[in-house]
């Protein structure tokens, strides 16, 4: 054996290392993006462990958090991804933390201006 380290075991480590990162400074949707690929999981994996655990989220709504088009907000969302955590073996709270505080609801709408 010459030590020299296999492409696949550098790889495993660098995934490791960017998910570490992620987890600490985010955004949310990179950090379950790089999770979710360091573990090797595919959505429907992931999906089946969650009905495992009593959550059912559907794969659309895997694939919004993970693109970042919408983040876990509801209670039952923010309990799936506790879930999610313990799936795809990160610190507990670690995603969660990176969602920040919750969003208003509803969008202002700014008058517009009179016509004439």
């Amino acid at each position: 054996m010459t030590g020299q380290r296999t492409p696949t075991v550098d790889r495993g480590e660098q995934a490791e290392r960017e998910l570490a990162r992620l987890l600490e400074v985010g955004p949310f949707a990179e950090a379950l993006r790089a999770a979710i690929r360091a573990r090797g999981l595919g959505l429907e994996r992931i999906r089946y462990r969650l009905r495992g655990r009593g959550t059912s989220l559907s794969l659309a709504t895997l694939s919004h958090w993970q693109s970042g088009r919408c983040r876990p907000e509801r209670p039952e969302s923010l309990l799936a991804l506790e879930y999610l955590e313990e799936i795809l073996r990160v610190p507990d709270g670690s995603l969660r933390r990176l969602l920040g505080p919750p969003r208003s609801r509803g969008q202002y709408h700014q008058p517009a201006p009179p016509l004439g």
